[in-house]
């Protein structure tokens, strides 16, 4: 029995102690109570998270750490060997692996795991022509000057220009799209949380599973996007997030030297 008060209110939100199906749990200790704070908090947390339904943790597995030493190094080496391209083969991809590389993005966390993301899988050469058309439109007002010298200045090293060819070389195109409103269930209109972030590791999972599955990739952002709510007959609650070209490297392939340097560990981390 907790001795100091405290009142659950249904709203829903994270508070500095636990909370758990809309319950916010806010701690007022009597002074001169009894009962340690550390006490009444361990309690409360544990009334906190036993309104939902948990599962075994199952499919986790764990490996000696030698193993997990080598299995992190082949993982980075096998990373480090995706690049941007932007010279593509029109050689078909089946359908399937596109399929299967979306459903691993969909296992990404998110915020209240309410999943709001929605990917576009073109191949119709029919519309991936009218892509490239409204991104090519875009891209020379960009370039003609919406972009400012210094950014422009930024992207020389690069070689990019208005001209956006393997939006109809290659064999797909993803448009990424985020949800303002959805839910964990299809049909829901609630509010999503962390949308942004949310999206972003989607999107970072996808590239790492094209990789993974052989395909090369390239994320291309012409600037507004909103052409592709039209063409993909997405509602205008949705933002075009990226634009994510996929398919095998045209032969005689290059990539920019600029690209393949990285900063190293010692500028991207911190280690307390």
């Amino acid at each position: 029995m907790l001795s100091g008060l405290w009142y659950a209110t249904g709203i829903g939100r994270r508070a500095g102690l636990g909370v758990s199906s809309g319950f916010r749990f806010v701690l007022l200790t009597e002074p001169g109570s009894p009962t340690p704070r550390s006490e009444i908090e361990r309690e409360l947390h544990e009334a906190s998270m036993s309104e939902h339904e948990t599962l075994p943790l199952s499919d986790f597995l764990e490996y000696p750490q030698p193993e997990m030493q080598a299995r992190a190094e082949a993982f980075y080496g096998e990373i480090r060997r995706r690049h941007s391209l932007r010279d593509f083969s029109d050689r078909p991809v089946p359908r399937g692996i596109i399929e299967t590389c979306i459903r691993a993005a969909g296992t990404a966390p998110s915020g209240a795991n309410h999943q709001p993301w929605h990917f576009a899988a073109i191949g119709d050469p029919a519309v991936k022509a009218l892509v490239r058309e409204k991104a090519e439109a875009e891209e020379r007002a960009f370039y003609g000057g919406k972009a400012g010298a210094e950014w422009l200045e930024a992207l020389a090293p690069l070689g990019t220009d208005a001209e956006k060819p393997f939006l109809e070389t290659a064999p797909w195109l993803i448009a990424i799209f985020a949800q303002r409103r959805g839910g964990p269930e299809a049909g829901q209109d609630l509010k999503n949380y962390y949308v942004s972030e949310s999206v972003g590791i989607a999107t970072g999972f996808l590239i790492c599973a094209l990789h993974h599955a052989g395909l090369a990739t390239l994320t291309h952002t012409p600037k507004p996007m909103g052409f592709l709510n039209e063409i993909c007959g997405r509602p205008e609650s949705e933002r075009p997030f990226v634009l994510l070209v996929t398919g095998y490297p045209a032969a005689g392939a290059t990539i920019p030297r600029h690209a393949t340097t990285k900063k190293p560990l010692e500028e991207i981390a911190s280690f307390f």
